[in-house]
């Protein structure tokens, strides 16, 4: 007789199929072989709220093979979250069972996944952030996050970072499914790797048990075993089978094909109707939820919602004996930043903004206690060692603190970020060097398309990093951010703001929006040298608050001009120094215009963009990078670069590359012929 476990799994694996069959589209191997973990762990161990899947104690599941969706599908739509019509609408137009899962909390479904990798380090931000608050909070917020991995998540590169930060920092929370079925889209595993992943896992500190994860009795014994565990996070190797069930019209055994992993069964070499009578299924209705199935599952439900009652019981308790608790924990998942007093940031003239951005977070730091802070191995030169001064690094055991030395893996740390910023509670800031953004374009799409509020900083924003060379002078790092900008989000939305501030006030400014925006990731873009000052400080502290239009009039000698400057950044100083010279020696009239954010300013009304950069007026401007990066803005010459940089002083590439104001000055009247 079939137990209830194997029914409820084999249920599973017949809507999986079904799903990819119908659709002519899709993954049902590896959805089939799972279906024994996930069934185990959604029933019987995930703690969750079926009438309240917001509630911010559940136990988070984090899916990194996103192909493996019609399995999360199928396990959802027994707990009621996903109905037999929107299976049957598997990857079409308009449905919410897409061919990857996307984040939808309503529906339980923690993040977006498709590329990866990225899905199991979202887990280990979530279980940084429950340790956190944790520490601050006590039991009331405690609980697990899981995470399901298969063969191609293990082997991309990102899956080194995760491994070694959650072990060095002893995450006992974060339980970890290696769904290792030895198949991949066109190989067996063997062809490609022969490493020994739990000794690898096992260097870096975790507790790794292997299983046969399509054994429900071992399945269990692994999870008890990973709840037991109080030092590491848990990797349990499940050792299961591709397509699991599957055979051939005559009913001779198809499973463990590279086949099956990436088209429908009846493409695959596999009988789609008689694998669906071998797993207890009716081929002409596979659309079907078993009643006994069903049944187990209503009684499923019945006690999460009774287990969810006595945890929110208990909560109301701790909350009528810490108020001030309480309060504070409501504040850190609304997002308040109230605490803030930007006004009382005192900033200098001249400074870099990266220093500027360090006064900033010296004081965020004493503001918001829910904000978390990491650093690819650079918290001197990024000045993030102004927050940390003010708190301490995580270490394992000890999460008192909010800071997170993420060590030399920038595309870890992203994820890392981001998945605090899905888990909600806390502000997630990381940072490094902007030529070093190439390592996270990955994280910062997938952000956008989340909407998470995670806030990328990065300083050494151009050529005048200087001597350190080619190799680490961004040139076409912000083009490219310019064109995330540009990619609206599914709530129609910019997805991705990038600000580069022109000076310390405009960088007060930038980390108020960024600290302000709830519903998508923002950029912040530092130098690394000193910065003219534009504008007498009167003027500027005055100016700052334009900065959220995206773009406006920084300096303007004349009300009528014959010309405008466009910048961002450094090069908006170097603009107002260009703009005395064209006063003093040639006798024009000119206004800067610093854009911050081209996004922004495109989202103001066209009468406010018209105003702040005129129609018919002569216009010039000026980036560090490729002049792409302005060329929609200005109607005329943008100078900028159109090759890698060099070793030398920061001033002797100025010159070199012509960026000194006076050499810029005499070249615009030149090429304009304004004189």
């Amino acid at each position: 007789m079939t137990s209830i476990e194997t029914k409820c799994a084999d249920n599973i694996r017949i809507l999986s199929a079904a799903m990819v069959e119908k659709a002519k589209s899709g993954h049902p191997g590896g959805a089939m072989g799972g279906a024994d973990f996930i069934n185990i762990l959604y029933s019987e161990y995930l703690k969750f709220d079926p009438q309240d899947p917001h509630w911010h104690a559940r136990d988070r599941f984090f899916l990194d093979p996103g192909h493996m969706s019609a399995m999360l599908y199928g396990q959802l739509a027994l707990l009621g979250k996903y109905s037999i019509e929107e299976l049957k609408q598997f990857r079409q137009w308009g449905s919410p069972t897409s061919g990857h899962p996307e984040v939808d909390v309503d529906r339980m479904i923690e993040n977006t996944s498709g590329p990866l990798g990225q899905g199991h380090v979202f887990a280990v931000g979530s279980a940084i952030s429950e340790r956190f608050l944790a520490s601050r909070f006590g039991k009331v917020v405690e609980h697990k996050t899981y995470a399901y991995i298969s063969d191609g998540g293990i082997q991309e590169e990102i899956s080194q970072g995760a491994g070694r930060i959650a072990g060095h920092l002893g995450l006992s929370n974060l339980i970890l499914f290696y769904d290792a079925n030895d198949i991949q889209l066109s190989t067996t595993v063997e062809e490609v790797t022969t490493e020994d992943t739990a000794k690898k896992y096992e260097a870096w500190h975790w507790n790794v048990i292997t299983i046969n994860g399509n054994d429900s009795n071992e399945i269990r014994k692994a999870l008890d075993k990973a709840h037991a565990e109080t030092e590491r996070p848990t990797l349990i190797i499940g050792k299961t089978i591709m397509g699991k069930g599957a055979v051939q019209e005559g009913g001779e055994n198809f499973e463990g094909k590279c086949s099956t992993h990436g088209q429908p069964l009846s493409k695959s070499g596999a009988s789609f109707e008689q694998t669906i009578k071998n797993l207890g299924g009716d081929p002409e209705n596979a659309f079907e939820i078993f009643d006994e199935v069903a049944s187990y599952y209503e009684k499923v439900i019945e006690i999460k919602t009774d287990l969810a009652k006595k945890a929110k019981a208990e909560e109301e308790g701790w909350k009528n004996d810490y108020p001030q608790l309480a309060e504070k924990l409501e504040k850190f998942y609304a997002r308040d930043t109230t605490a803030v007093d930007w006004a009382n940031i005192t900033q200098v003239d001249g400074a870099a903004t990266r220093a500027a951005s360090g006064k900033v977070m010296s004081h965020l730091a004493t503001r918001l206690d829910n904000m978390i802070v990491a650093s690819a191995d650079l918290a001197d030169s990024d000045k993030t060692e102004a927050f940390l001064k003010k708190t301490t690094a995580f270490q394992k055991g000890d999460f008192s603190g909010a800071f997170l030395q993420a060590g030399v893996s920038e595309l870890t740390m992203a994820a890392i970020m981001v998945g605090m910023g899905l888990h909600g509670g806390v502000i997630p800031v990381c940072a490094t060097f902007f030529v070093f953004s190439d390592y996270m374009k990955p994280v910062l799409r997938i952000a956008s398309l989340m909407k998470t509020p995670v806030i990328f900083m990065w300083t050494h924003d151009s050529f005048r990093v200087g001597e350190d060379g080619p190799t680490h002078q961004p040139i076409e790092q912000e083009a490219q951010l310019r064109l995330l900008e540009k990619l609206k989000n599914h709530s129609g939305k910019r997805s991705f703001i990038a600000l580069r501030p022109a000076d310390c006030y405009e960088t007060t400014e930038a980390w108020k929006f960024a600290i302000e925006s709830v519903d998508r990731p923002v950029g912040l873009i530092f130098s690394r040298q000193n910065i003219n000052e534009v504008a007498p400080s009167a003027q500027r502290l005055e100016d700052q608050s334009k900065l959220s239009k995206g773009g406006y009039i920084a300096v303007q000698n004349n009300e009528s001009v014959d010309i405008q400057l466009i910048a961002n950044g450094s090069e908006v100083g170097t603009l107002a120094e260009v703009a005395k010279i064209l006063k003093s020696k040639y006798d024009l009239s000119s206004k800067v215009v610093s854009v911050p954010s081209e996004g922004l300013f495109r989202d103001q009304p066209k009468e406010y963009q018209n105003e702040v950069i005129s129609e018919g007026v002569k216009s010039v401007g000026l980036t560090a990078g490729l002049p792409i990066t302005l060329e929609q803005l200005v109607e005329g010459e943008v100078y900028g670069l159109d090759h890698f940089g060099y070793s030398a002083p920061a001033s002797v590439l100025d010159e070199k590359f012509g960026f000194n104001p006076e050499g810029l000055a005499e070249k615009i009247v030149q090429k304009l012929e304004m004189v």
